[in-house]
């Protein structure tokens, strides 16, 4: 008498920790770690950040204080101008410095768009 045997094979699972470790995201070069960390390279990034950001501010204080610098000069050249200066205070200074304000949030809304971009696209 024979036994019949089961040629079906049974297929098994076995968990346990991986062998090969994959490659994460921190194992290649990444600015925002360096940012993160504090590092110079990191450092760097963010002092040019602020550098940019800087020098758009001083253009617009160069605008503004040529703006409305020469204006108490005018005015005292023309002392019966009442009127003049407060049309000239009230609504001459209104749009320029409406522009100004304008492209001075452009400038810095573009600048960190840059630096964000520079820092994550790596």
């Amino acid at each position: 008498m024979t036994v019949p045997q089961d040629h079906t094979e049974r297929r098994v699972v076995v968990t346990g920790p991986p062998r090969q470790t994959r490659r994460t995201s921190s194992s290649y070069y990444r600015p925002r770690t360096e940012i993160d960390e504090q590092t110079t390279l990191g450092h760097t990034y963010v002092r040019s950040l602020m550098r940019t950001q800087l020098r758009a501010a001083l253009i617009v204080f160069a605008v503004l204080g040529l703006l409305v610098g020469p204006l108490p000069l005018l005015f005292a050249a023309m002392p019966d101008a009442r009127r003049l200066e407060w049309a000239v205070l009230g609504f001459g200074l209104y749009i320029p410095l409406v522009l100004l304000a304008r492209w001075y949030v452009r400038r810095a809304e573009r600048n960190e768009r840059d630096f964000v971009r520079l820092v994550e696209d790596r």
